[in-house]
Order: structure tokens, then C-alpha cells, then sequence
């Protein structure tokens, strides 16, 4: 029986032009995970990661702390959604720029009901597959580690693809998975142990490398 760590991206720049770019703490984080993973001796049978630019920016960070030089196998199934096509399904008018508290929330409230309309079938996000689609992308990505190895692997990708691979081993409900989705903090652990016929859910949305009181401020959820 092998152990799959699915890891979301570090912290992103949530509300600037381009989300799809690490923050400096982002950069951080991923460089202690990595480094909490050296000082255990955990090596890598194989990596797997989505193709956007925070998933590689998050590997490298995790690679430079670790030391590894594991050849990474990219997966457009493993990308996450695109938030902004979601959330414009459900509500044309361009959003402000979430600067406060309340913008955020309401970002996040339409972002939630955009997301069940979606995976319901009752939108289709311009430029979006279909909810179907995007779950075989991460249920594909599954079945490639369960075929193909035995030890640890690592997938590194975002809260989207993680929350439905939790769904798909459990069975959730869309609705469940929505709300395990915009619980995933930014470089948080999931852990499936795995063999030839299936996934068992052991942790999930866990920090031990951010488990210090002097990192409290290192928490982030975006």
C-alpha cells in the first residue's frame, strides 16, 4: 500500500491582475513544507502537478527545501477552475476589486452558489468543461498513481481538483464538496493511502509544517 499527498498551491495574490502568481509568503510556505518533509526523510516515488504557474511555483518551493530533483508529470486535469468564469455565469456585471471584508465575503458567497449551479449542470462558465469533465480529469490523475505505483507520491495542485478527489473517494455530495473546496488553506496536506483498486481517505486540510506558534501568521486561505 502506497501514500499519495495531495498538496493545494501556497498562497496566491488573491484580488491583483494575476492570481495565477505565488505571494512571497507563498513562496515560504512551500519552501517550509519542503524542508519539514527533508527532516523526515520522505522522498517522492513520483510527482504530478496541475500546469498552472502556481503549481510549479509551488513544486519548486517545496523542491528547494527538500532537495529533490523528481521529474514532475503535468496534467491539465489536475488545474483548478476558473473562479472569475464561475462567478460571471451566475452574475454578468463585473465585480469591484474585493478590498474589504464584505467584498470578499460576497466574492466568496456568489463564487459558492456559482460553483453549485455548476457542478449541478445548471451553468456552463464561458471557456469551462463540464463539471462531468473536470471530475474525470482528477479521477484520471487517481487512477494513474493507483496503476502505475506503490510508494509516495505527490500531487500539487489546487483546492478544486483536491476537494473533488476527496469527493470521488468518499462519495460526497456537490454541495459537501463546495464547502470541503473553500476550506483548503493554501499549502495544506491531503493524504490517501492507495492500492491497485482504490483510494482511503487519512487526512485532509492538515499544516504540520506550519504547526508553530511563531507561524500562525503563515495560515492563509488564498
Amino acid at each position: 500500500m502506497g501514500t499519495l499527498y495531495l498538496v493545494r498551491h501556497g498562497q496566491a495574490s488573491f484580488g491583483a491582475a494575476d492570481y495565477d502568481q505565488l505571494s512571497e509568503l507563498g513562496g515560504r510556505q512551500s519552501e517550509r513544507l519542503g524542508r519539514y518533509w527533508r527532516e523526515r526523510g520522505l522522498r517522492f516515488e513520483a510527482v504530478y502537478s496541475g500546469t498552472l504557474r502556481r503549481h510549479a511555483q509551488t513544486w519548486a518551493g517545496i523542491a528547494a527545501g527538500a532537495g529533490y530533483d523528481n521529474h514532475v508529470i503535468a496534467l491539465e486535469g489536475l488545474n483548478e477552475y476558473d473562479s472569475e468564469a464561475v462567478i460571471a455565469a451566475i452574475h454578468p456585471q463585473p465585480l469591484e476589486k474585493p478590498e474589504t471584508p464584505e467584498m470578499v465575503r460576497h466574492h466568496f458567497r456568489l463564487l459558492r452558489d456559482g460553483l453549485r449551479q455548476w457542478m449541478n449542470g445548471v451553468v456552463s462558465p464561458r471557456g469551462m468543461p463540464s463539471y462531468a469533465d473536470f471530475q474525470a480529469g482528477v479521477s484520471d490523475a487517481l487512477e494513474r498513481v493507483r496503476k502505475n505505483h506503490e510508494g509516495p507520491v505527490l500531487i500539487v495542485s489546487s483546492g478544486g481538483p483536491i476537494s473533488t478527489a476527496v469527493g470521488h473517494v468518499l462519495g460526497t455530495t456537490p454541495e459537501t464538496t463546495i464547502e470541503l473546496n473553500l476550506r483548503i488553506r493554501n499549502s495544506a496536506l491531503t493524504q490517501f493511502d492507495y492500492n491497485p483498486k482504490r483510494h482511503s481517505l487519512i487526512s485532509f486540510n492538515t499544516l504540520p509544517h506550519l504547526d508553530h506558534p511563531e507561524l500562525s501568521d503563515w495560515v492563509t486561505y488564498s
